[in-house]
């Protein structure tokens, strides 16, 4: 009997001594959380995307509570959420936030199956990262679209889809939140974020071929040729050309849309612009006025009677 109450003492002992060495273990090495981060959290609408720069919601969340005690919440944006969901945020944290302006996923390339005709036959794991492993693809242009759609997998919205007819990917303005994921699952880097813009009107050069422009031709018809037309053309100094390739910067370009008059292989794509007006017919000439008959009275022959 003694010997069952000495091992219960002794056991007790043992748990009273770690209880009270976790206890202590648990305040000195206690990681405090704000309960503010929480509170974004749940207005944040946890896609976890990665669109913010962050990893996930709660990173995003931890992020901008660390920014507004550090006085700005400048460059921290939700694109899922948008200024709706930034603004319930800059609320709750007593801050002022800019608006940014929205943006939108574009497709820099427009070699469809009938400019751009294939050359090879693709028999391996139809993803774009495996065909773009294995070579040039099915085409002779190294640097477009494949086509396989890894980007209609990554978009968590329903934004992308593969047109069948033309083979490359379109974009619905309405359901992308610019989160970036569908760029960065293209392994040739084609899909860019850019300014969604005034209407959702764009301009930008539908192509990211570097090579010369004698050789990119021959593999796509509106590939751009880097001639520097559209370059010299631009009055607000937008266009680059670089590696035989032109750029427009969404922060210079002021849509007149000059550059896409004089490119020589319409590489240069304007988005949810007006049709132009048809010219005018021009104007039949008048029939011309028929002038009136003159009557020629004859002179009276001889001389007048004399009174």
């Amino acid at each position: 009997m003694n010997s069952i109450l000495i091992a219960v003492i002794v056991l007790g002992a043992i748990g009273l001594i770690a209880a009270l060495v976790l206890y202590a273990a648990s305040k000195k090495f206690a990681v405090y959380e704000d309960p503010r981060i929480g509170q974004v959290a749940e207005l944040l609408p946890g896609a976890n995307c990665g669109g913010c720069g962050f990893p996930g919601c709660g990173g995003m969340a931890d992020a901008l509570v660390k920014g507004a005690d550090a006085g700005s919440l400048d460059g921290l944006s939700c694109p899922v959420g948008g200024a709706e969901v930034m603004g319930r945020v800059a609320d709750l944290l007593g801050m002022a936030i800019a608006n940014g302006e929205p943006k939108v996923a574009v497709v820099r390339c427009n070699g469809t199956c009938e400019l751009r005709p294939k050359i090879a036959e693709y028999a391996g794991l139809r993803t774009c990262a495996a065909m773009h492993a294995c070579g040039a693809g099915e085409t002779a242009c190294g640097f477009g679209c494949l086509g396989c759609g890894d980007c209609v997998a990554a978009c968590q919205f329903g934004a992308i889809r593969i047109n069948e007819a033309t083979g490359l990917p379109e974009v619905d303005d309405e359901k992308c939140t610019a989160c970036g994921a569908c760029a960065k699952a293209c392994p040739r880097s084609i899909i860019e974020l850019r300014k969604k813009g005034p209407k959702s009107r764009r301009v930008f050069v539908s192509c990211v071929n570097k090579d010369k422009g004698a050789v990119s031709m021959k593999a796509c018809k509106v590939s751009c040729i880097g001639c520097g037309k559209c370059e010299k053309e631009c009055p607000f100094g937008a266009i680059t050309v670089t590696a035989n390739c032109s750029y427009i910067d969404p922060e210079k370009c002021r849509l007149c849309r000059k550059c896409v008059g004089v490119c020589p292989t319409k590489a240069i794509r304007d988005v949810n612009f007006p049709s132009p007006a048809p010219a005018p017919k021009p104007k039949e000439p008048a029939a011309p006025k028929a002038e009136p008959a003159t009557t020629v009275t004859p002179k009276a022959e001889g001389k007048e009677a004399k009174a």
